[in-house]
């Protein structure tokens, strides 16, 4: 399969929407992304796609942290794969793309809610030694790379 990882443009929404539907539970995340884009929060939004058929999402938005920061950080929200194409290697080549490109635009930190052993593949580290807290009231899950 010739998977090739590209930025999202306008017209992939509808298969992005479609991705996170099937991916997750709930329509929270499909919602969410939504909402980033609409509010000009997608700082960076990739899709892997086989020829025109979208199988994979990551989103990147802005973040502040308490306590506040000068350092220019990002948020890794949500990564989705279709059920049928995990396990390939899809979500792992959009999560070192994205972070690639958020350090290119010259990010300091990315932070994630998630799984630790999953995240940590990356060079993800939980958060809270660096100082850095959340809203949600997890440790181990939230992370920072």
């Amino acid at each position: 399969m010739d998977i090739r990882i590209r930025q999202e443009e306008s017209n992939d929404a509808d298969q992005v929407r479609a991705i996170l539907r099937a991916a997750f539970s709930s329509q929270t995340e499909s919602k969410l992304v939504d909402a980033l884009r609409e509010n000009g929060k997608a700082v960076i939004s990739l899709i892997a796609v086989n020829s025109d058929q979208v199988l994979g999402h990551i989103l990147f938005s802005p973040v502040s942290t308490t306590p506040p920061s000068e350092a220019k950080g990002v948020g890794l929200v949500p990564i989705a794969v279709h059920p049928n194409y995990q396990w390939q290697g899809i979500g792992s080549g959009l999560i070192r793309q994205g972070l690639r490109l958020c350090q290119e635009l010259g990010y300091d930190y990315c932070v994630v809610l998630g799984d630790p052993k999953y995240y940590r593949r990356f060079g993800f580290e939980k958060a809270s030694p660096f100082g850095i807290r959340n809203e949600y009231g997890v440790d181990e899950e939230f992370m920072t790379i």
